[in-house]
């Protein structure tokens, strides 16, 4: 009797490609549309409407003419720079034929969209690759192995704080200025030192994913979110502000315990890690090996770390205040590879050899964030986002206040599913659904906060957004994630209904 071969869960690349092809086949069932558009020129002072059909036309850039156009947003948020992005203006959806939508077109589509995506991600790509050289160099000088065994003698019986400290702080930099991307630069850190510890990887990536994930998700003060979206929707960014601190507080406090409980499973018993299988292969990657075999923790072994955990800190700090982007980090990075040579005790040609090496071993994950934007990319040539928008908003005007909450809090994790980035769905549907809180009775601050929420929660598990890269990182496959994550969304879903009906009612 021949035995049943084990089914194997696809890689993150076929899990990616998967829905490509998915949202390739919705743009043929899904009828396309799009709503005109308003953006402002600083030069001159004007406002341009472009309609569903590409025509542009020049209007006066007033109070007047936002409020003729059915746009609540004072004239000075666009005059001073606040929003940047065009605006959907209300009421203006309009369905489109379907251009070239013949199965060749489709096809060439689907093998154009993931070398449009790598182009389109080439500033994170080349990120991830010099955060990979940089790794590379730091394990071969043997600092990071000398670093964790100290470390995991300070910590001993103490290593659920680490949990805690890192998942908060993290939370705290995802709710004020949108830590998101940059995350994937703290894994090579995070992962060894937990795996030191005792647990499995996957507590390292739900400790620094959940934390920037439950930050973004109950956003304060992030301007590519909460200012973004309050200001579209014509309110203060504080309005609501204490719906959201309420979501972050309850959200980042269960998250830990969540995550805490699993790590405690594991540390005891190793055999109930989700990832147990892989325990030996990625002890191997990142040079996990008994304490006796640990290299000293020299002078020039703890000057790399240092300068290596700095560079972080001047990275958040470039990012937070001196606006920095991935160019700029990146260029932070490959100066703190030319620092790192003169402590690594490499020669020329081994040291080079070594940042080569720790690059392509991140080389999947930046090839996964490159298709990942190739979905994107289908999705926007479909033009079908506006078109689930416009349905979605319509016969929800009737509903009380806490069930029209519910209810937008739903229509925005499918959103969140569509339009992975947050800037670009604050502005595309705040206008369409602020007027609609107007209609039942609530304040716009509540809109806000679904559209956070919702957003946020797909956010979790959403293969176009980061979830993916991370899990790259220790070629943990999606449905090992699925399996942790799902019973902690549910838990975090009934605290966002709840919240959200709570700032309702006290509203």
């Amino acid at each position: 009797m021949k035995r049943k071969k084990k089914f194997l869960f696809p890689t993150a690349y076929t899990v990616i490609l998967v829905v490509m092809l998915i949202v390739l086949l919705l743009t043929y069932l899904i009828p396309s549309g799009k709503y005109s558009t308003l953006s402002y020129i600083m030069e001159g002072g004007k406002f341009v409407v472009e309609n569903p059909f590409g025509e542009q036309i020049e209007l006066e850039g007033t109070q007047e003419t936002l409020d003729e156009l059915g746009i609540k947003i004072n004239i000075g948020m666009f005059k001073y720079g606040s929003i940047t992005k065009p605006v959907a203006i209300p009421g203006s959806y309009k369905g489109l034929e379907k251009e070239n939508k013949s199965i060749t077109n489709g096809i060439v589509s689907f093998f154009k969209a993931p070398v449009e995506g790598l182009y389109d991600s080439i500033d994170i790509i080349t990120f991830v690759l010099v955060i990979g050289g940089i790794v590379g160099v730091v394990n071969k000088s043997g600092a990071f192995t000398a670093g964790i065994n100290s470390l995991s003698k300070i910590l001993e019986g103490k290593e659920k704080w680490l949990i805690v400290l890192i998942t908060i702080l993290i939370g705290i930099g995802g709710t004020t200025f949108g830590l998101a991307e940059e995350i994937i630069a703290f894994y090579p850190i995070v992962i060894p030192v937990f795996l030191a510890a005792g647990y499995d990887a996957l507590v390292a990536i739900a400790a620094v994913y959940l934390g920037s994930a439950m930050g973004s998700m109950a956003s304060t003060v992030n301007p590519f979110a909460t200012v973004i979206a309050s200001n579209t929707a014509g309110i203060n960014f504080t309005d609501g502000i204490f719906v959201r601190i309420a979501l972050l507080v309850l959200g980042l406090l269960t998250c830990t315990i969540y995550v805490i409980r699993y790590s405690e499973k594991v540390k005891k018993d190793p055999s109930k890690s989700l990832i147990h299988s892989q325990k030996e292969e990625i002890d191997k990657q990142y040079f996990i090996s008994s304490k006796e075999e640990a290299p000293k923790f020299t002078l020039g072994r703890k000057a790399m770390l240092i300068i290596f955990v700095l560079s972080f800190g001047i990275m958040i700090y470039g990012v937070k205040e001196l606006g920095w982007w991935f160019e700029e980090m990146t260029a932070l990075f490959l100066g703190v590879t030319f620092i790192m040579y003169l402590f690594a005790g490499l020669k020329e040609k081994e040291f080079v050899n070594e940042f080569v090496i720790g690059a392509s071993d991140l080389l999947g994950v930046a090839l996964i964030i490159g298709l990942a934007r190739g979905v994107t990319i289908i999705m926007e040539k479909g033009m079908i986002s506006d078109t689930i928008l416009f349905y979605l908003s319509k016969g929800i005007s009737g509903m009380s206040g806490v069930v029209f909450s519910t209810v937008i809090f739903f229509i925005y994790i499918i959103l969140g599913f569509f339009i992975a980035s947050s800037s670009g769905l604050a502005v595309l549907s705040i206008p369409i659904m602020a007027p609609l809180a107007d209609i039942v009775g609530v304040n716009r601050d509540i809109i806000v906060s679904a559209y956070e929420f919702g957003q946020g929660l797909m956010g979790f598990i959403t293969p176009t957004g980061l979830i993916l890269a991370s899990l790259a990182m220790v070629n943990i496959t999606y449905d090992k994630w699925l399996k942790f994550i799902l019973p902690l969304m549910i838990m975090i879903g009934v605290l966002a209904i709840v919240v959200l009906g709570f700032g309702v009612i006290v509203g």
